[in-house]
This record gives C-alpha cells, sequence and structure tokens, in this order.
C-alpha cells in the first residue's frame, strides 16, 4: 500500500463515523446537569470511541439492535472490562442480560466526540498527500468538510481540488476567520511542518491533524494528533521480527496479542 492510501485510511479513520442519527432522549438529556457537566474522559478511552463506533455502525447496517459488552470488546479487540469502563464515561452502563441498546450508543458517542455537527478543516500543503486527502469526499460527509487548502507554492495556488481552489499560504487567517474553520491538517514535508503549525496557531486554530514526520512545537492547549507512516511501520517491523523470533525457538508459538 503507497503512502498516500495508508495516509487516506488513517484520516478517515480518524473522522469515521455513522449517519445515523438516533434522536430519542435527546430534549431529555439536554435538560439534565449530566449534559451540560461531562466528565473528563482519559486519553486512552476517547482514543478508542472512534473504534467503537465504527464497529457499531457496522451492526446497525446489519440490523443488530443489542449488542454485550463481551460482544462488542471481542470486535473492537479489548477486553470486556476495559469496554464497559469506557462506556461508563458516557454515562452508558447497559442492561445485564440484554447487553447495550447500539443506537442509542452511537448517539452518545457521537455526541461526546462533537459529531452532531460540522467541524470545517484547513489543509495545509496541496502536494500529492495534501491532494489526496483534500479529493476524499468522505471528510464532507462524515461531518469534516475541507474549507480551505492552502500551499507557499505559488504554481499550485489557483487550482482546485476537490472542489475547492488552492490558496496562497498567505490567506490562512482569512480562511480560518472567514470560513470559521475549527482543524487544521498540516500535510507539508517535515521541514516546513513546524512553520504550518505556528500559522495555525496565530489564525486561531486549536486542534491540528499533522501527517508531516516531525514532532511540533504548539502551546500546551493545542491538541495535536500525528500520524508518522514510517513509525507505524517500523513499530511492524518489531512485531514481525517478534513472530520470526518465536517460530526459530522451539516450543515458543505464543504471539502478541497485537500482532494477531
Amino acid at each position: 500500500m503507497s503512502r498516500t492510501n495508508r495516509a487516506i485510511e488513517v484520516a478517515r479513520d480518524f473522522v469515521n463515523s455513522c449517519t445515523n442519527a438516533y434522536p430519542c432522549r435527546v430534549a431529555k438529556l439536554a435538560s439534565t446537569p449530566s449534559a451540560s457537566v461531562r466528565k473528563r474522559i482519559p486519553d486512552a478511552a476517547v482514543a478508542r470511541l472512534p473504534v467503537y463506533l465504527h464497529i457499531l455502525s457496522g451492526e446497525i447496517a446489519s440490523g443488530v439492535a443489542q449488542l454485550s459488552s463481551d460482544q462488542l470488546a471481542a470486535l473492537a479487540g479489548v477486553n470486556a472490562a476495559k469496554v464497559r469502563k469506557d462506556l461508563s464515561y458516557l454515562g452508558s452502563y447497559g442492561t445485564r442480560g440484554v447487553g447495550y441498546d447500539v443506537a442509542y450508543l452511537v448517539y452518545q458517542i457521537k455526541r461526546e466526540l462533537g459529531l452532531h455537527h460540522e467541524w470545517k478543516v484547513v489543509v495545509v500543503g496541496a502536494g500529492n498527500l495534501g491532494n489526496a486527502l483534500s479529493n476524499y469526499s468522505g471528510f464532507s460527509s462524515r461531518g469534516f468538510p475541507v474549507a480551505g487548502i492552502v500551499d507557499i507554492d505559488s504554481t499550485k495556488v489557483g487550482k482546485k481540488i476537490g472542489g475547492v481552489t488552492v490558496r496562497h499560504i498567505d490567506d490562512l487567517a482569512s480562511i480560518v476567520r472567514d470560513e470559521a474553520v475549527s482543524i487544521g491538517v498540516i500535510a507539508t514535508p517535515p521541514a516546513s511542518a513546524q512553520q504550518a503549525a505556528d500559522l495555525l496557531v496565530a489564525a486561531g486554530i486549536r486542534s491540528i491533524l499533522n501527517f508531516a514526520s516531525v514532532v511540533l512545537n504548539t502551546p500546551e492547549e493545542i491538541s495535536i494528533r500525528s500520524v508518522d507512516l514510517g513509525v507505524e511501520l517500523q513499530i511492524l517491523g518489531y512485531y514481525e521480527q517478534q513472530q520470526r523470533d518465536d517460530i526459530s525457538v522451539p516450543g515458543n508459538r505464543e504471539m502478541d496479542p497485537a500482532c494477531r
């Protein structure tokens, strides 16, 4: 799989959510203290919520109405106790012997992830990776429309990608302001990533998805998700080596669950 295609898959998982709505109980939830005062969810649990959402979306499409924590755990590759703990942060505890209402659980996860309204995105970098990400129609259909694309290369300015005209990096602040952009995506070479991050922060962006293989230096309040494809391949290389080592040692056939 090419670097660009892998990047699209990772970004797609980042914004992946089902489009089914579950309007029941919304008014009731809005009137309760838990709707306005939320318990902070640990980062590790937040990272698992999109995984659960992706699985639950598939279950809804298959006509499944109820799902137990054991079933969800098996599909997600985690233990059931962890699933129950994660979902308890949402105020969802399931029913013994019945499990969780799948549609309502989808509603709760989407609510917690802020997926009931749009979050506009600006892509910095109109090269191969930026082009591929900006062309991905799934962003818009899932509530993350690309509102702007910028690049420092004047030869790219004026071209259309996914229906959006590439503008010069100097226009970044005005795009963020005029389009009410919430999320910045860095798809630049590593050498330009820090400058891109600085410009995004200066423009008012507080959430950044970084595809450049470099650690960014940003203020503490900025939320950053970094996707380094080289690092991911190195991790897979480690597990490949582990499997070969296990095979080479007689009687040692146990494999790390993450490799299976």
